[in-house]
């Protein structure tokens, strides 16, 4: 199987996981909100919020070392899992002493994050275990998918929600648990999921602690430990502009900002599927890298840009159909986000770049200076154009990240992209923005047009791809 059939083979086997996992979380909120107090729900979201947080600070981010390393040949896979579970483990130990500390220590961030430190602290022990299993479970499904066993890892992501599901029910309709038997049901299907794979992979034959080379951790953790600030300064990109917002407008501003949020996210899902399936083709495909990040790069921003030409041109129609119709008036801010949803993708692929070649520090860097300028373009504009105005702020902060990006990675891979074509295709997309917020006169005409020539543009280079892989696939089974 040729490099480029492989790369969409695995996008599709991530795809059935992912959607599958989407719609079984879909049915579980219904259900939770019958059964539980709107008290008890907020109270299970800060948990699970927190958890989310302590994660990549318990694990020193190695999760994101297992994917890097457990792809690369020269590394024994059995340093690679044997240092990811002891750094775990050590991290979990840590995490039971200083569980008295924690709540104090992070009672700034939790008010950030609209957090009760009361309920965080009388929820203490499950928190702890919550991120403890959580950790092992991640450890195990990444290694699966570094030993490039994409099949059982989709396979897992679906058995894991549905015991989610299954567990949420039985703990909280039938036993009613409430906040406890939520956080329960999650723990116990990390548990679930983390046996599955230990039983169907056999990856604790590559538990050797013994004998690890005392090289793979240092590099391991050389290259992770940046990860945890660079998530955290991304973290803080993505969300304060709901808080920024809400502190210079009002609550129902920001609520509205994060309802609009829920179209874009559509960008994000597609693109965060693909972006699964490429980490493994950029790290493993290294005969022609050149010639392969170009073709992807170039096949990748142009359906990124169709599908947020085609999403601007429906967002009034979409909006209507996935929020409620108090928060319609929200498709005001979706055009932006939309654009500067587009470059977060962009963002991300490049961020690829910096994973093939362990450069961490490159990644959390431009991660910072993205954080800074969202922030002080966010007091800026937000004055001048309220809502409208943060999300603008957050596209530029994109912008000047994928602009960097660009120019660095450069000395990595060396991609012939047409910078006029990209800056033609941001122009397009811009104008249906300002065209669709304003709603000039005959903007639907405008917008049909506009969309009609994106597709123009940019459909050549996706049917060009297609023609390429399905070329070489015949090229491939004549062989054989």
């Amino acid at each position: 199987m040729n490099k480029y059939k492989r790369l969409i083979s695995n996008t599709l086997i991530f795809a059935i996981g992912t959607f599958s996992s989407k719609v079984l979380s879909f049915l579980l909120t219904p259900l939770l909100s019958h059964a539980l107090s709107p008290a008890e729900f907020s109270i299970t979201n800060m948990i699970v919020d927190m958890g989310n947080l302590l994660l990549p600070l318990v694990t020193l981010g190695i999760i994101n070392s297992i994917i890097r390393f457990g792809l690369d040949k020269s590394v024994k896979k059995s340093d690679v899992f044997s240092t990811g579970f002891l750094t775990i483990l050590f991290g979990f130990l840590l995490l039971l002493v200083l569980q008295p500390v924690i709540v104090p220590v992070l009672t700034p961030v939790m008010e950030v994050m609209e957090i009760d430190p009361q309920y965080v602290s009388q929820y203490m022990m499950y928190l702890v275990v919550f991120v403890g299993m959580s950790s092992m479970r991640s450890l195990f499904s990444q290694f699966t998918r570094a030993r490039g066993m994409v099949r059982l890892f989709a396979v897992d992501g679906i058995l894991s929600t549905f015991t989610t599901v299954l567990f949420s029910c039985l703990y909280v309709m039938f036993f009613h648990m409430g906040v406890v038997g939520y956080i329960s049901a999650i723990i116990t299907s990390d548990a679930c999921s983390t046996v599955f794979l230990a039983v169907t992979t056999k990856n604790l034959r590559f538990l050797k602690p013994l004998r690890v080379d005392r090289a793979v951790p240092a590099a391991m953790l050389k290259y992770s430990i940046p990860m945890v600030p660079n998530t955290i300064f991304w973290w803080i990109t993505n969300i304060s502009n709901r808080f920024l917002i809400a502190a210079m407008m009002s609550q129902t501003d920001a609520g509205l900002y994060v309802a609009a949020y829920k179209v874009p996210n559509l960008i994000v899902l597609v693109s965060g599927i693909f972006m699964d399936a490429w980490q493994m083709s950029a790290v493993t495909e290294t005969k022609g890298k050149n010639r392969f990040f170009t073709k992807v790069f170039t096949a990748y921003y142009a359906l990124m840009f169709m599908a947020a030409s085609g999403i601007i041109l429906f967002a009034k129609v979409i909006t209507k159909i996935l929020v409620a119709s108090d928060y319609y008036v929200s498709w005001q801010y979706i055009p932006l986000l939309v654009v500067a949803t587009v470059f977060t993708c962009l963002v991300n692929f490049l961020g690829s770049v910096y994973m093939m070649e362990k450069k961490s520090m490159h990644s959390l860097m431009t991660a910072i200076i993205g954080a800074a300028v969202n922030i002080g373009m966010n007091f800026l504009l937000i004055p001048w154009w309220g809502v409208n105005g943060s999300v603008l702020a957050m596209l530029i902060s994109y912008l000047v990240v994928f602009v960097i990006r660009m120019v660095d990675t450069r000395k990595y891979v060396r991609m012939r992209v047409s910078y006029l074509r990209i800056v033609v295709n941001t122009l397009l997309l811009l104008l249906q923005a300002v065209l669709m917020i304003f709603e000039a006169p005959l903007w639907v005409l405008w917008q049909i047009l506009l969309t009609a020539l994106m597709l123009a543009l940019n459909a050549k280079e996706i049917l060009e791809s297609v023609k390429k892989i399905l070329r070489r696939g015949g090229a491939s089974a004549g062989q054989a």
